[in-house]
Order: structure tokens, then sequence, then C-alpha cells
């Protein structure tokens, strides 16, 4: 009964994170007949989660899209250079395996104690989307998730005074690749339960990922606190990134406050009334 009972949340949870999937492709038009998407591959839990949900789409689906795996190496010491391609040879599919050494010049250019997230991210998407562009992908795959997005905002609410996340769709600034986020409605507890169902091989970050403070930590506690507190908070927040008004805010360039005006249709007669009296 155990084994029955633990099949059918499996399947419970495959079919939510395809469905939610399925819909944010779908709301944003991510993915068109003929697209050849590049899936960049961490070695973490969400990317080996997006890779094996599109493969599941892909095969079901009424368009036809090839799917590209592409990781880099940044050469940080101790990292298993065997587990991804071993891993993806096993699906049979097409991979890439970048080698940029990004970790000395990362670790060279901040000083100790500093974070070094922003600027190995930025190394790592310049050269990921060069590379997309050499292979001809014509989209870039993502993996970050609903629980991802909603950190961004509070991170820059609180340290850029900037309202502002991670889009589902983005054009990128030289306008060269599109990068899409295809787990943007997925919860990061249910990647981390098809991670445990799959038995990924995961390979952890020995550079952002194993310094201590990072501010994306402290605002993740944060927002675990109050889902533990309010269940559903998450999903309220992430639902007011699809549900903005502009003139509720307070951005002149997004909205015009200046040239505000009433209109009714008896302002004339009030004032003709008014001058009387």
């Amino acid at each position: 009964m155990s084994i029955r009972k633990n099949q059918l949340e499996a399947n419970k949870l495959q079919k939510r994170l395809r469905r939610n999937v399925g819909q944010a492709i779908a709301d944003y038009n991510m993915i068109e007949d003929g697209d050849r998407i590049m899936v960049c591959m961490s070695g973490g839990k969400d990317s080996y989660g997006m890779l094996d949900i599109l493969l599941n789409l892909q095969a079901s689906a009424p368009i036809k899209f090839e799917l590209v795996a592409v990781n880099m190496d940044q050469k940080q010491p101790g990292f298993p250079e065997h587990v991804l391609p071993e891993y993806l040879d096993g699906l049979g599919i097409e991979y890439h395996i970048l080698e940029k050494d990004t970790y000395s010049i990362v670790t060279s250019k901040i000083p100790e104690g500093k974070t070094y997230c922003s600027l190995c991210s930025r190394l790592r998407r310049g050269t990921l989307y060069g590379f997309a562009e050499e292979i001809g992908c014509t989209k870039v795959a993502l993996g970050h998730h609903r629980d991802d997005i909603v950190e961004t905002l509070f991170l820059n609410m609180f340290h850029q005074s900037k309202l502002k996340a991670m889009p589902p769709k983005l054009l990128s600034d030289d306008k060269k690749n599109i990068i899409i986020r295809p787990l943007a409605y997925c919860r990061e507890a249910d990647l981390v339960a098809l991670a445990e169902l799959k038995q990924f091989p995961i390979i952890p970050c020995n550079l952002c990922g194993s310094q201590e403070g990072l501010q994306r930590n402290v605002v993740k506690e944060m927002l675990v606190q109050w889902e533990r507190q309010f269940p559903g908070r998450i999903n309220q927040i992430f639902g007011a990134l699809q549900n903005v008004s502009p003139s509720q805010l307070a951005d002149t360039q997004l909205f015009d406050f200046e040239t505000l005006k009433i209109e009714r249709a008896d302002v004339s007669a009030t004032r003709i009334r008014a001058i009387n009296l």
C-alpha cells in the first residue's frame, strides 16, 4: 500500500511540474515550432529538473523543437568532470561541455569575504550566450524557478532600490538571444522532490554556493518563514508580478502623473453656477 501511495505521489508531482512548465511556455510563447533550445546545465537540481521536464514535453508536444544541453566547466577545484557527460550520454541527446577558467578570474578579482555571484554569473552568461549563437540555438533556457524569481524581487528592492525580478522571457541586451525560464511557475520544493525521485547526480557549487552569509540566503529564509506562517504567500507575491498597476506606483517614467486631469461632464456647469453666486 505504501509503495502504491508513493507511486501515486510521484505521478502527481511529475504531472504538476509538466503542467506548470507547459503553462509557462504557453503564457509567454517560450518555445515555437523549429526552435533549437540551449538547455543550460549547471549540475544542480533545477537544471536537471528542467531538462527532464522539457524532454518529456518534447515527446508529446504538437510542435517540433530541439534540445541541446550545455554545461560550462569553470575549472573549480574538485569539479567532477565525468558526472554530466555520463548522465547526458545516458539520455542520448546532443550536448556540449565548454571549458573556461572563470574560477581563477573571479577569485582574483573579488576580495576575500565578498560574494562571487555577480561577476561569476556575468562571465558565465557572456560565454553561454555567445556559444548559443555559435551553435545556432534560437533560445537559451535557464533553470530559475518561482522562488528564485521572488527572491530576486526582494534582493533588488532591498539592495538596489529597484522593483524588478527575473522575467520568464527576456531579450538579451545585445538582442542576439532570447532567454527563457520554463520553471517560472514551479515551486522549489517540487524540484527538490523531483531530484530525490529521479536520483539526479547533483554537483555542488564550490564557488558562490560555498560562501557564508549570502544575501540571497537571508531573503530565502525570510520567505520560508513567511510561507510557514502564511501558506501560499510566495505564490501571491509571484502573482503580483503578473498583475502590475503602474498608476498605483510612483515611477514617473512608467506612468504620466504630471498631466492627470479630471474628466467630469458637469465641471463647466459647476463653474458657471459658482460665478453666478
